[in-house]
């Protein structure tokens, strides 16, 4: 196989996340997040955010979410989600399974608006009912599209307007930074709680949530406990964000990822192919027959997103921070060789 477009976490790391944690191999730290990483990354990101809000790090995506909502909301209050949110369809019930309902609303663009928002509350009056407290969204999104910050905005006054808390999945967010115009201290103004994808991002493991409401912040760290979520060696998950977070490498790597899809894209757009969803981020979803896919199979790995119909599959095509214009030019030089 020449190259794995199958997701943006097949390799390892990035080279100066991997020459840092090298350097610190003979290091003896601190355990449960009380080292000098974790506290030294937490300035990092709140210099980035320019807010004092409270950072946590934590493993995975799945994880984070489950933690996360599971601190805030009430046994009996629910979250309102797109249909295509990662919660809803690739976390294996977690939500549910710490006893909270997602609420999906249908899109065209896997983005939440005030409009949907606003329905679900008005479909759901008393207490026979769950109580709609939280907003999910994802930037960029679960199919590719993104958030501007004016949507942003508008997401985050419909939540406080209406007693409901704004929560911001980032597990793509270097995608999302690099392309929309929504910025650091943006995320920590405009969301209660938002979290710095790592694993997804040029980092071995680690999402960082930066808690904004700090009413939310309170014993956090019981729920991460109780979730099973703490690491005894906390400074594992820390130690990536200290170089991803400084300077503006993590921008940089999304900037990367998505030239390397649009690069891929506008090509297969100009050899005629159609796309299942139109992303612009580093996700690219297109149709190809069955044939082709097999044919593509064979030196690249990928996902097959969804059936079409008896001869075609939508197929995703994901860049990370391995990839490169080389390797996205040899791609569409092997579908060009295709008869």
């Amino acid at each position: 196989m020449k190259y794995s477009f199958r997701n943006d976490y097949s390799s390892i790391a990035h080279k100066k996340v991997l020459e840092r944690l090298i350097e610190c191999q003979n290091e003896q730290n601190i355990g449960y997040g009380e080292d000098t990483h974790t506290l030294n990354a937490k300035k990092i990101i709140q210099d980035k955010i320019k807010n004092k809000s409270e950072v946590f790090f934590l493993v995975g995506g799945t994880q984070t979410n489950m933690t996360i909502i599971d601190h805030i909301l009430k046994p009996y209050e629910a979250v309102i989600a797109a249909s295509t949110g990662h919660i809803n369809v690739h976390e294996t019930g977690a939500i549910e399974g710490r006893g909270h309902k997602v609420l999906t609303c249908n899109t065209t663009d896997g983005k939440l608006n005030p409009s949907m928002v606003l329905e679900i509350l008005n479909n759901h009056t008393d207490y026979h009912m769950v109580k709609p407290k939280m907003i999910y969204i994802s930037n960029t999104t679960e199919v590719g599209s993104y958030y501007t910050l004016s949507e942003l905005k508008a997401l985050y006054k419909c939540a406080h307007d209406n007693d409901l808390y704004l929560f911001l999945d980032g597990a793509r967010l270097a995608s999302a930074l690099a392309i929309s115009d929504i910025d650091y201290p943006d995320y920590a103004k405009y969301t209660d709680v938002f979290y710095i994808g790592g694993t997804k991002n040029g980092a071995y493991l680690g999402e960082a949530v930066v808690i904004n409401n700090k009413n939310l912040a309170t014993e956090f760290q019981y729920s991460i406990k109780h979730n099973g979520a703490m690491l005894a060696k906390g400074f594992v998950a820390s130690i990536p964000f200290e170089v991803l977070m400084e300077g503006n490498l993590y921008k940089e790597i999304g900037s990367l990822e998505n030239e390397c899809a649009n690069y891929i894209t506008q090509k297969l757009k100009s050899l005629g192919y159609k796309f299942y969803s139109d992303s612009k981020t580093n996700q690219i979803f297109v149709i190809v027959t069955n044939e082709l896919a097999n044919y593509i199979k064979k030196e690249y790995d990928f996902e097959i997103w969804n059936k079409i119909n008896d001869n075609e599959v939508a197929i995703r095509l994901v860049t990370s921070f391995t990839t490169t214009l080389e390797i996205s030019k040899e791609f569409i030089e092997y579908l060009k060789q295709y008869k």
